[in-house]
């Protein structure tokens, strides 16, 4: 039985992901090592939002060589995405997976096994990534995280997600709740929703992220649901109302500033205010004067 090692960077979006790819391994014959023990393969799922996480990616990957002499090194993740070839040259890589191609991850093992040749560089154009798929991972026990939605249409001028993870997708209302319901049959108590911008929920299928939160409202089990950083552009009014009042979503945001300069926002290409962040503060204060509330800013832009 070949032992695989996994080292993820970056957002909970990452860790659910190498969640997803560990349990399509392990359900076909393949275990998980731990940190220190001998691997066979060890896959590093990488970030790319900045520079900076270009950099910890980096030296992450040659942590996992120099640790590893004797493993088969993949790289995949944002950074394998939009930076293929700089990888490649890293000492020790064996094979570099795009966004797409990380999810092929048993015919690419299969194809080792085979002693095929094989390109080193397994990478397509991101505007052809149009398949989305909900998947969840267990955190723990009882804490999930749920992937419903990927991609970015915002091409904020800072971030280079949009060309790690193409366009905007997502399921349908429908077909996410039978995802939600497949968690909560495996043990669920609490699930995270994660995406890249899951304010953007429901383009594909001509639905809203509300629409998703209205259903989620409704749920009977005994589980909490935690909603992940939303921008405030697209976090409408109605959907702080509905989890003032809701027994099941808990009473946490996270909203993403950035930026008190409504110069500085402009030249980030953010698509809101900083009035319009300050409006759906205080409609949260108002509502939910105990509501968690968490900020992103950036402290510095040239």
């Amino acid at each position: 039985m070949k032992k695989v090692f996994f080292y993820t960077l970056g957002c909970k979006l990452n860790f659910a992901e190498t969640s997803h790819i560990s349990k399509l391994l392990v359900d076909n014959g393949f275990s998980v090592a731990r940190r220190g023990e001998a691997a066979d393969v060890c896959i590093v799922n990488t970030c790319s939002v900045t520079d900076t996480a270009d950099r910890k990616c980096r030296q992450a990957i040659h942590k996992i060589v120099s640790d590893n002499p004797n493993a088969f090194i993949i790289v995949t993740g944002c950074y394998a995405q939009v930076n293929p070839s700089e990888i490649e040259q890293i000492d020790g890589v064996d094979l570099v997976l795009g966004a797409k191609e990380k999810f092929d991850i048993l015919k690419v093992m299969h194809l080792l096994e085979s002693k095929e040749q094989f390109e080193r560089i397994q990478v397509n154009d991101i505007k052809s990534n149009n398949s989305f798929t909900p998947i969840f991972s267990a955190g723990d026990r009882t804490r999930y995280f749920l992937k419903v939605q990927d991609g970015c249409d915002y091409y904020c001028t800072y971030c280079t997600i949009p060309f790690a993870r193409g366009k905007s997708r997502s399921a349908s209302v429908a077909h996410t709740m039978q995802t939600i319901d497949r968690a909560l049959e495996q043990g669920a108590k609490e699930i995270i929703l994660t995406g890249v911008n899951i304010g953007d929920f429901g383009r594909v299928s001509n639905e809203r992220f509300i629409d998703l939160v209205k259903a989620i409202d409704k749920l009977t089990a005994e589980v909490r649901v935690r909603i992940s950083s939303v921008e405030p552009n697209l976090l409408e009014d109605a959907i702080i109302d509905i989890v003032a009042s809701s027994k099941i979503i808990a009473p946490h945001f996270h909203i993403p500033l950035q930026s008190g300069s409504n110069r500085v926002l402009s030249l980030m290409g953010r698509r809101y205010t900083r009035e319009i962040f300050g409006q759906k503060v205080s409609l949260i204060k108002r509502l939910i004067p105990d509501a968690f509330i968490g900020v992103d800013v950036i402290v510095g832009m040239r």
